[in-house]
């Protein structure tokens, strides 16, 4: 980002290995929020979070070996504490310090063509699933799988997803997968569109002021026996509390800011389970694979546009635009 929305590529040096670290040349990197950064006017060079690629150079031999075809999984971790020991490696608070393994330059960008990751943080992709669709691993559908493992969704629950961006979108897939009745809350009319093909049976506009009459009749009085905010809004939490059923469950993805919520009228008489899901249990890895395997042709919908790395500021203001649902770039083209 040179700032003033524009955007470009620079050159970089080639990443090398070291230790565990090893280097994966980038296929496809699906952007996720950079753009709102884009929007402000930002700069910077290093951006990024979500990425599939092929292993290329490895220092030892270990986990992986040059070839594999990977899904890169965000963020650092140490690999021995308590979280990353059962999976949960996002909630990991010491990292590693990679410079002491590959040197100065570390390739941590996923916006690039190569890049340095642990071996450990590396996933393979079958043969017959592409490098796109394996990217979806990440902030795509893993944030809301997350959620839905926690909440344990099956065919009996109806499930409200709100804010349809690309993430909760994923989450309109991840629920309609699993059987249950989807609603989702949006007021953008391109993404609400674009939720029913993905599986939404009802998508309500957040600014009607009856919404939660209309959530009563879609749900005979009762109230949702399980939501998913992506959005962070503190509008989209109230809600998920106020429509949510006794005994249900509600789980906030999208990061914001406080909302009220009272102790006694929201959780203890209505019996409420809230969750704060970050990303999902990497021992799940392989039944997310599943359902990107089984869900094939609603990722083609999910996945709107593909642009060359060259034309990143481009695909920064399609998605500043929001007619888009998950935009991928491929470093190569």
């Amino acid at each position: 980002m040179f700032g003033e929305g524009k955007g470009g590529v620079v050159d970089k040096p080639d990443p090398k290995a070291g230790g565990d670290v090893v280097v994966v040349k980038i296929r496809a990197v699906p952007m996720c929020t950079e753009y709102k950064g884009f929007k402000a006017g930002g700069t910077g060079e290093h951006f990024g979070h979500e990425a599939a690629g092929e292993v290329v150079e490895v220092a030892q031999p270990g986990r992986v070996k040059v070839g594999d075809r990977v899904v890169v999984q965000p963020q650092n971790s140490c690999g021995k504490c308590n979280m990353c020991v059962i999976g949960e490696h996002i909630h990991c608070t010491g990292g590693r310090n990679i410079r002491e393994m590959v040197g100065e330059y570390v390739a941590g960008a996923t916006y690039a063509q190569y890049m340095h990751k642990m071996e450990d943080l590396l996933f393979p992709i079958p043969d017959d699933v592409s490098f796109a669709h394996g990217g979806m691993a990440c902030c795509g559908l893993g944030p809301t799988f997350g959620a839905m493992e926690q909440m344990e969704v099956d065919a009996l629950d109806t499930v409200m997803v709100t804010g349809l961006g690309p993430v909760g979108l994923g989450g309109i897939i991840n629920a309609s997968y699993r059987g249950a009745r989807v609603i989702g809350v949006e007021s953008h009319p391109y993404r609400a569109e674009l939720a029913k093909k993905l599986g939404a049976e009802e998508v309500l506009n957040p600014k009607d002021e009856d919404i939660l009459d209309q959530i009563r009749e879609l749900t005979n009085g009762i109230g949702i026996d399980k939501a998913v905010d992506c959005s962070g809004a503190s509008a989209a939490h109230r809600l998920m509390v106020d429509a949510s059923r006794r005994k249900g469950q509600v789980t906030f993805v999208g990061e914001g800011g406080e909302f009220p919520l009272a102790a006694s009228r929201d959780m203890i008489r209505k019996g409420l389970v809230l969750r704060g899901n970050w990303h999902y249990n990497l021992g799940f890895y392989p039944k997310l694979m599943k359902v990107i395997k089984e869900s094939a042709d609603k990722i083609d919908t999910y996945i709107t546009h593909t642009f060359p790395m060259s034309e990143v500021q481009t695909a920064w203001e399609l998605q500043a635009t929001g007619e888009c649902g998950k935009v991928v770039l491929d470093p190569w083209a």
